[in-house]
């Protein structure tokens, strides 16, 4: 416990709605018997970090110390952890608690708990807060702390355990793995790119599909996308038609479902990424003419993140990120708003207070 001035942690909280990040000190719980002290090192920034700071949600508690990716090393266990010692490399993803009873429980699906708790922005049984990344400890439950393996660098790790596996979870339950079949990304932010990146490491054909032109190179040049569709041309659209086996909707903003369901081969499946705050538009002839499927999916099980970690480390599928310090965190929620990021920022949390 040497690195800790008695429990007192330094971080980065925002205060109001107003989502303004400023330095703040709080006290972490005593080691219980199964947690783990983690030394924060890297933290990534998500949208929803930005709206959650922003109370875009509406059910926003302040102070909120922001932040659900998380990377860094293990400082101190308590007596009935097992699997993690002084030194590893360990990650946080989006929760850190659940009922661990239920039926989603029981079958290493956490994350569909009615009793999960967020990594920030929620409260444990006790009523005590929840506090994220931005900051330089956290001690989270051992059953909500991932393994980083020693070869998967802990910067560009960070971002895998919200966008990466997003990603991969769907790809493995819907069984979209399946070498030479055509995928279709739409969107090509923070989660898109990172569905560009395990498409192309399961071997599948892909394409990018966007409203903006301007991302055709960045698509091909830089993420190995096969080929780039864009949805505002009627011909290209057309001709499109029926020529994808999957398609991973990566979009958190409204846009018509027909558009992209028609692209779809028979038996074809569309998977909803994004977390759209209004309805989306439907025709269920485009369900029914092609025997077509449309599913969802949310992040994904402390198993599926290890196992999630492990192939990336093997195939060396990484997030594309910007570093910044915690005194650049404003700004960099400012350029977020804008999407102005290729593809995530992370902040290296060795340079706090």
């Amino acid at each position: 416990m040497g690195n800790l001035d008695g429990r007192h942690v330094s971080g980065w909280a925002a205060l109001d709605g107003s989502g303004t990040l400023s330095p703040f000190q709080y006290t972490l719980r005593e080691t219980a018997p199964n947690d783990v002290l983690i030394k924060v090192l890297f933290c990534g920034i998500c949208h929803t970090d930005l709206h959650q700071l922003r109370n875009d949600y509406g059910a926003s508690k302040y102070p909120m110390v922001a932040g659900h990716e998380v990377t860094g090393v293990v400082t101190e266990v308590g007596k009935k952890v097992k699997d993690f010692k002084e030194g590893d490399n360990v990650g946080v993803g989006c929760l850190v608690g659940s009922c661990q009873g239920c039926s989603p429980c029981k079958q290493d699906m956490e994350q569909y708990c009615s009793k999960r708790i967020w990594t920030y922005n929620d409260a444990y049984p006790d009523g005590r807060p929840t506090y994220g990344g931005f900051a330089n400890f956290m001690i989270v439950d051992q059953s909500f702390v991932v393994r980083i393996p020693d070869n998967l660098p802990l910067d560009v790790a960070a971002p895998l355990l919200c966008a990466g596996i997003t990603v991969y979870s769907p790809m493995k339950h819907f069984e979209m793995t399946e070498s030479g079949k055509r995928c279709g990304v739409i969107g090509l932010g923070g989660v898109g790119h990172m569905a560009v990146k395990f498409a192309k490491a399961f071997g599948l054909h892909v394409t990018v599909i966007s409203t903006s032109p301007s991302k055709e190179e960045e698509a091909k040049e830089v993420l190995g996308a096969d080929e780039f569709l864009l949805s505002t041309s009627e011909e290209k659209m057309q001709a499109a038609v029926q020529s994808f086996d999957y398609i991973l909707d990566t979009v958190p903003s409204p846009h018509p479902l027909d558009l992209y369901l028609s692209l779809l081969n028979i038996n074809g499946k569309l998977v909803v990424l994004g977390a759209v705050p209004s309805p989306l538009h439907l025709a269920t002839a485009s369900l029914i003419l092609g025997r077509r499927s449309i599913a969802g999916s949310f992040i994904g099980s402390i198993k599926e993140t290890n196992e999630m970690l492990n192939f990336c480390a093997e195939k060396n599928v990484t997030c594309l990120i910007e570093t910044i310090t915690p005194d650049h965190l404003n700004e960099s929620m400012q350029r977020l708003d804008k999407n102005d990021v290729r593809y995530r920022f992370v902040v290296d949390m060795s340079k706090s207070i």
